[in-house]
């Protein structure tokens, strides 16, 4: 149904082994009983998937089922908690139907209904900035009997089975979570591989095996100890101290250079390193009168220095991007480079002028400080440099956690602020439909009627997704005409362990979300 081959590459894994020698892996019976503890810098935001359009997925997609997912080496929708399929040839009509005897970990059934109020809710509650905005397409949900769930779309979508495999579209037990509010007592109640049994609020989050579970994931470890981390330093020592066996998310350049490195410390560690999707851009809120000027925007983006900013912060382990459509899925593009060419002051300064803009523009720019690594306050820093060089503009920086961060942003306190994106599925669809509209994920309005009114609902009738070039290609012509969004560097994702772990190069998903039953123990070396 959806095209394979150019979605693949987003991805494609390749490992990179810092240890000599080779292990072999224990029997599978010791190798399920071990536990393994994973340390990472991406703590959830919430607990409840009704209000989760961010990393909070992590602990999710390991804790509840989706009706699909993408197993290890998919990039396409494949059967969870149900079989799905279009009905019908114009992709308004998906059925899916429930494996036998599903059951959430409490023991209560999981039926058809239950996925109805799952996905209901998330429309009821709406959280601002939250997963309802996916669902846009989405005109009702039909049971039949205790197995049969149909999606009803009130127009062409043929990336809806990528949002169905989402794990905003977790299944809940309609016992535990109310239909209207967010559930609120910090407990979790899922059908997916793992139980959590205890969670502690930006410290750590206990995962044993869901004896109840019916689903595609082979669990290969006894349990799971994911340990949040607010410094990326302190999360490596504990990493060479064996008080962690794994790391992800949250490791900086300077880090990742450093275990690339032929050094006695590295000698027991590996690293592995994803070909991913995420991506990292500037957000400006053009309701703030210091950017509301398209001048002002176009400057800035006539400024900035990918190359410089990559090479000084990121040292190899990110890349230049020139637009929302990374480098790896269908439809990227350079568009950002083939308008503005080589940063330039002369000709940001030319802007300006034009524009009757003669004295130095002051901008407030608002970055996460515990989101999206470490490095994000230099990364911030060297951007100021930038822009204050040449003498065209002052920028104060401001970095908040990010509870604090969100809240401010979906209220639109921000001029100008940094975002992360991890792709929900593989998809260009992905990287322009969810920043644009009155309501996004960025809690800024960005109102594109060609966009949101011509281009996306004619890629979405398409179930071939690798005939939509065209679409996307004129929707990111658009974006950089209006620079609302100024796409910065795409990076790459890894993970690093203890030389005795395995299945790694296995554990990331095409969403980028770890799938923490691929990570077992091996025998000793």
């Amino acid at each position: 149904m959806f095209n394979r081959t150019s979605l693949q590459a987003a991805a494609a894994l390749v490992s990179i082994s810092l240890v000599t020698g080779c292990g072999v892996f224990s029997d599978s019976e010791s190798a399920g009983d071990q536990r393994i503890v994973v340390g990472t810098m991406s703590s959830p935001s919430t607990l409840d998937p009704a209000a989760a359009w961010d990393n909070s997925w992590e602990l999710f997609r390991n804790v509840f089922q989706t009706l699909v997912a993408f197993p290890t080496g998919s990039t396409t929708p494949q059967p969870d908690a149900a079989d799905c399929k279009f009905t019908d040839t114009s992709s308004r009509v998906f059925e899916c139907k429930l494996v036998e005897g599903l059951t959430f970990s409490n023991g209560h059934k999981l039926d058809a209904e239950a996925v109805r109020y799952s996905i209901e809710r998330i429309r009821t509650i709406n959280v601002k900035g939250g997963p309802n905005g996916m669902l846009g397409s989405l005109d009702k949900i039909e049971t039949v009997g205790d197995r049969t769930v149909v999606f009803r779309l009130n127009k062409s979508d043929a990336t809806f089975p990528f949002i169905l495999a989402t794990p905003a579209m977790s299944l809940v037990d309609p016992a535990e979570y109310p239909a209207d509010q967010l559930r609120k007592d910090g407990k979790i109640m899922g059908s997916g591989p793992y139980v959590l049994d205890s969670y502690t609020e930006r410290k750590t989050a206990e995962l044993t095996k869901n004896p109840f579970y019916k689903g595609f994931a082979d669990r290969k470890n006894g349990g799971v100890t994911i340990k949040y981390f607010d410094d990326s330093d302190a999360m490596v020592a504990a990493l060479r101290k064996n008080e962690i066996d794994a790391t992800y998310r949250g490791l900086t350049a300077e880090e990742v250079v450093n275990l690339q490195e032929d050094k006695p410390e590295n000698k027991q560690l590996q690293l592995i390193e994803s070909t991913g999707a995420d991506i990292r851009y500037l957000v400006f809120n053009t309701q703030d009168e210091s950017v509301a000027k398209l001048p002002v925007r176009k400057a800035i983006a006539q400024l900035v220095d990918r190359d410089e900013l990559v090479n000084k912060v990121y040292q190899g382990t990110a890349e230049p991007l020139y637009s929302m459509v990374p480098k790896g899925i269908a439809a990227h593009t350079t568009k950002f480079f083939d308008r503005y060419g080589a940063p330039s002051k002369d000709k940001a300064k030319k802007i300006l002028r034009n524009a009757g803009i003669t004295e130095p523009v002051a901008l407030d720019f608002w970055y996460a400080t515990d989101r999206y690594g470490s490095s994000t306050a230099a990364e911030f820093a060297e951007l100021k440099r930038q822009l204050e060089e040449s003498g065209l503009f002052r920028v104060t920086l401001h970095g908040k956690p990010w509870k604090e961060f969100q809240a401010g942003y979906q209220k639109g306190e921000y001029p100008v602020f940094g975002r992360g994106w991890f792709p929900d599925f593989p998809d260009p669809d992905n990287f322009v439909a969810p920043f644009v509209g009155k309501e996004n994920v960025l809690g800024t309005p960005y109102e594109s009627p060609r966009i949101t009114g011509e281009l996306l609902p004619k890629s979405r009738r398409q179930s071939d997704r690798g005939t939509v070039t065209d679409e996307f290609v004129e929707a990111q012509e658009i974006m950089v005409q209006d620079v609302r969004l100024l796409p910065l560097w795409q990076g790459k994702l890894y993970i690093a362990a203890g030389e005795d772990i395995g299945g790694g190069e296995r554990a990331l998903d095409p969403q980028t979300v770890m799938q923490m039953w691929e990570l077992s123990r091996r025998a000793s070396w």
